[in-house]
C-alpha cells in the first residue's frame, strides 16, 4: 500500500579509461569498454572501443569493435569499424567490416576487408602449372576515364 513503484535502472555506461599525455605505459591493455589513449603505449590493445588521441600513440597490435584514430599507430589494426583522422598517421595493415578515411591521414600498409558475418567467400578457380587465367566467360568491358593529360 505504502510502498514505492520500481524506478526503472538507469542504464550506467561506463567510464573509459584514459592514458593522459603525460603517461606512456609498456605492455598490454585489455578492456571490455572503452578506452582513449593520448599518452603512449608500447603494447597490444585489446578492447571495445579505442580512441587514439591527436598526441597519442601505440606501438603494437590493435583489436576492437570500433577504431578511431587521430594520432599514430605502428602495427596491425584489426577492428569492425575504423576512423582515421587527417591526423592519423598509420604504419601497418588495417582488417577492417567499414573504414572511413579523412583526406590527409597517412597509412603505409594494405587495406583488407574482413567478411561480414554470413557473407560468403568468393571461390576460388585453381589453375594447373601453365593454364592462363582467361576462361571461355565472357568479360564485361572496363570503363575508363582519363582526366587531363
Amino acid at each position: 500500500m505504502f510502498s514505492k513503484p520500481n524506478k526503472p535502472q538507469a542504464s550506467h555506461r561506463a567510464t573509459p579509461s584514459i592514458i593522459g599525455t603525460n603517461c606512456s605505459l609498456a605492455g598490454d591493455i585489455t578492456s571490455d569498454g572503452e578506452v582513449h589513449i593520448d599518452g603512449k603505449v608500447d603494447g597490444d590493445v585489446r578492447c571495445e572501443t579505442l580512441v587514439i588521441g591527436e598526441q597519442g600513440g601505440v606501438t603494437g597490435e590493435i583489436n576492437a569493435e570500433t577504431v578511431r584514430v587521430l594520432g599514430a599507430v605502428t602495427g596491425q589494426i584489426t577492428a569492425r569499424a575504423v576512423e582515421l583522422a587527417k591526423t592519423a598517421r598509420i604504419k601497418g595493415d588495417i582488417t577492417h567490416e567499414t573504414l572511413a578515411v579523412e583526406a590527409g591521414a597517412f597509412v603505409e600498409g594494405r587495406f583488407n576487408r574482413m567478411r561480414a558475418e554470413g557473407e560468403a567467400a568468393e571461390p576460388v578457380k585453381s589453375l594447373a602449372p601453365g593454364e592462363s587465367a582467361s576462361s571461355d566467360e565472357e568479360v564485361p568491358p572496363a570503363n575508363v576515364i582519363m582526366l587531363g593529360n
